[in-house]
């Protein structure tokens, strides 16, 4: 695959894509700030092409790497153990650094310029887009028909680490949509065996098939009443298995 695209669909993400285009002309120090897995990297990658490196490696590494090139992209820049002595490295091989760091930080001596990036959920428009990126990958991966996309409308992805829960949620319905029951079963007896190490038994477990079937049958028949029917369970017994397993529908 080639270089990865700056999603930015968003006004957020437009106006930080904008700043960035506007940085590739300007040889100023950049701090990108946000979130794990909010765009940082890439968005750097956007400013200039450069070698990327953790700001946690060793200081004699990081000062050959100064010297031999223009520009760096240094990531989780707030881990950086001595950021006095990196900016005296900067003062003898003056070095342009874009940086990113999930929390803002007081350095206005060494940033020229601090870039704003929001978190997923506050950039909705940035997940259809960044859904369908996804979804290309795991076809291309897995050898999928073109054919085979998520439904937008039912799809309910975690956004809890941005777009690393949100490939995650798209890698597993993806799968799902074409796993056998085969594979199901032999993905179940992995996720069992470590529940069962921990001595859980029969009962404990049962919520793992109960929830999702009453769930996917609500939202088949919208009824407890047909669903009752189509499962073969009198209303009363239905009732029961909602209420146990209400924390989980």
């Amino acid at each position: 695959m080639g270089a990865v695209e700056f999603i930015a669909q968003s006004r957020a993400s437009k106006e930080a894509l904008r700043s960035a285009n506007l940085l590739k002309s300007i040889g100023v120090n950049a701090l990108i700030v946000g979130e794990r897995g909010t765009g940082k990297r890439t968005l750097a990658s956007q400013i200039v092409q450069a070698p990327v490196i953790d700001a946690n490696i060793p200081f004699e590494k990081l000062e050959n790497l100064l010297l031999e090139q223009e520009s760096l992209i240094v990531t989780d820049f707030e881990k950086m153990r001595d950021i006095e002595r990196f900016q005296r490295l900067l003062e003898i091989h003056p070095t342009r650094i874009v940086a990113t760091a999930q929390t803002l930080l007081s350095i206005d001596q060494l940033f020229s310029i601090t870039i704003h990036l929001p978190p997923l959920r506050e950039r909705r428009e940035d997940i259809s887009p960044l859904v369908e990126v996804f979804e290309e990958e795991v076809r291309e991966a897995l050898g999928l028909e073109p054919h085979q996309k998520i439904d937008m409308k039912t799809f309910h992805p975690d956004l809890s680490v941005n777009a690393y829960s949100l490939k995650k949620s798209v890698y597993l319905v993806m799968l799902a949509k074409t796993m056998t029951e085969s594979e199901l079963m032999d993905l179940l007896e992995i996720y069992l065996n470590r529940r069962i190490a921990k001595e859980e038994g029969y009962r404990e477990l049962l919520y793992l098939f109960e929830a999702p079937l009453i769930k996917a049958g609500f939202g088949l028949y919208k009824s407890q009443l047909k669903l009752a029917e189509k499962l073969g369970l009198n209303r009363n017994t239905l009732r029961k298995k909602i209420n146990e397993n209400k924390e989980y529908l």
